[in-house]
């Protein structure tokens, strides 16, 4: 498939659209050498310069990698940054069951492999969120961001405890979703409210060594929410 000929304006973030299009449609596979910078001037009309700046966007998004002396290579045909721009505009509801797949699997592996540490951590980031509730119990209308912010430290926490870098570094890129979500759900009347004796049972559940109650534990903990926007959505 031929590249099309980029226009005059933007011309820079024109040929990034057109190059990142091309590696995502499999125009060149994952570990294959791009053309150089002259030959997609050329199929372009654009400046060389203009091709290496697109060049040095995509390999900083991570979907290509230059090799002194070899050329540009494909190393992925997703744009990490597209995939999340694709978790921000995710519903609640999706966000939400995303983390049971990675939050139920990371708890049975934490009570499989947990540390004194991961305990003390979750047990600290519990601690401190209380400080952010009124005398009811119920997160302070005034610090909902930082009662959000030891919610998903807690978290961290736990699928941290699975001590799986790959596990971990998911969750981290994924962490910011969790995030908005979690502020979104604390502004909403009609969620519930985080109860922390669910997140005390998942936490020793993990300390118990238990990996099918630890998982047990992770899904009760996340259905609450779900069932509540489900039950929002109609579809409960």
């Amino acid at each position: 498939m031929a590249l099309r000929a980029a226009g005059r304006q933007s011309l820079v973030d024109t040929v990034v659209e057109q190059l990142r299009a091309q590696v995502a449609a499999g125009e060149w596979r994952v570990g294959e050498r791009i053309p150089t910078e002259h030959a997609l001037a050329e199929q372009l009309k654009v400046g060389r310069n203009t091709v290496r700046e697109a060049v040095r966007v995509l390999v900083h998004a991570g979907m290509l990698r230059s090799r002194q002396g070899e050329g540009t290579f494909v190393v992925s045909t997703a744009d990490p940054a597209e995939v999340m721009r694709g978790l921000r505009r995710a519903g609640v509801r999706d966000v939400l069951e995303l983390r049971i797949a990675l939050e139920v699997e990371a708890a049975r592996l934490a009570a499989l492999r947990h540390e004194p540490a991961d305990l003390e951590r979750m047990r600290a980031a519990l601690d401190a969120q209380t400080a952010f509730e009124d005398p009811d119990g119920q997160p302070d209308s005034g610090s909902l961001d930082l009662y959000a912010d030891h919610d998903v430290e807690f978290h961290r926490a736990v699928v941290e405890a699975a001590h799986n870098s790959a596990l971990t570094a998911t969750y981290t890129w994924f962490s910011s979703s969790v995030r908005e979500a979690l502020v979104a759900g604390l502004s909403d009347r009609d969620m519930p409210r985080i109860v922390h004796g669910d997140h005390h049972a998942l936490m020793d559940a993990i300390a118990s060594g238990d990996p099918d109650t630890a998982a047990s534990a992770a899904r009760a903990l996340l259905e609450r929410p779900k069932q509540a926007v489900e039950s929002l959505l109609g579809n409960g």
